[in-house]
């Protein structure tokens, strides 16, 4: 599970299907340090993470050079205006802006709004109906640690063999994959998809900045594995096409399924200009058919 090509398009969460719970999103580590550390310090943190030179930032903020530079010093105190500027061209995540505007001394401008709020009903019903129908294809939303905290029935077909103890809240999805006795000794292409895995936990690290996600990446990482009886690259074996090979546009989960290998793209969506912490840290994923012999398996499943 979790993303080999993501999209971006207007997405919320749910509780829907199984292992359906809600989570709360993680904390980060410049949101911890805020009360700590002045708004300078945090915004040139955020320009070096992106690489972005002092001059480009201000061309893009519509500033100077010389005010970005007094800023990071702590010689220049930004207006609540200018540090959302700054964080928007940064590229700065929803709880870290807020995380900015505390350390500048001004109130946060993002609420966090629990998944099982009222106001998030509308969302909730949304996303319910969006995942149900992608059914009998799998679907599932996650928060910013891949907590599942919604999915349909078809999630619950490629967990069937997974033990109780992996399937107890909190449901994580990085967890469920890639530990030795969850989906991982069932994926063909354990290496690969592994590999994959990882990397976007690296991007998600590098974005975010979150201690929990950091943490978590070291568990999963550490995870043993074996890929000695992985299928070689460009020869899936896919029920009734096995030994066809079949041209994949994106890297495929191969996953074996009551005497069968489904092979699975996987595409993401979040919310474009979220305006609240909690929905900015949802992603829905839902998993493609990539061959026709995986669409065929999962059609007969609702005849």
């Amino acid at each position: 599970m979790t993303a080999a090509a993501s999209a971006s398009s207007s997405a919320a969460t749910s509780t829907t299907g199984p292992a359906v719970t809600s989570s709360g999103a993680s904390s980060t580590a410049s949101a911890a340090s805020a009360g700590d550390k002045g708004v300078g310090p945090l915004l040139r943190g955020w320009r070096e993470q992106r690489r972005v030179s002092q001059l480009e930032l201000a061309l893009r903020a519509g500033s100077s050079a010389r005010h970005i530079s007094f800023v990071e010093t702590g010689r220049s105190r930004p207006s609540e205006e200018m540090v959302l500027r700054l964080a928007e061209h940064l590229d700065v995540p929803v709880r870290d802006r807020n995380a900015l505007l505390l350390a500048a001394g001004y109130a946060p401008r993002y609420p966090e709004t629990p998944l099982d709020d009222p106001a998030l009903d509308a969302l909730r019903e949304g996303v319910e109906r969006l995942i149900q129908g992608y059914e009998p294809y799998p679907a599932f939303v996650v928060d910013a640690t891949y907590n599942v905290v919604a999915a349909n029935r078809g999630i619950a077909m490629l967990l069937d063999t997974v033990p109780e103890h992996l399937l107890a809240p909190p449901l994580n999805a990085m967890r469920l994959t890639l530990h030795p006795e969850g989906l991982a000794p069932r994926i063909r292409n354990l290496r690969e998809w592994r590999g994959h895995l990882l990397a976007q936990m690296e991007r998600d690290i590098a974005l975010r900045r979150s201690e929990p996600l950091r943490a978590l990446y070291e568990e999963v990482a550490a995870y043993p594995y074996a890929s000695e009886g992985s299928p070689e690259e460009g020869s899936p074996e896919s029920g009734e096409g096995a030994g066809e090979t079949v041209p994949y546009f994106a890297l495929p989960m191969q996953i074996e399924h009551d005497g069968r290998v489904l092979s699975f793209i996987s595409s993401i969506s979040t919310f474009n200009t979220p305006m609240d912490v909690t929905v900015a840290e949802l992603a829905i994923e839902t998993l493609l058919p990539a061959d026709p012999a995986t669409v065929k398996y999962l059609q007969s499943l609702m005849s």
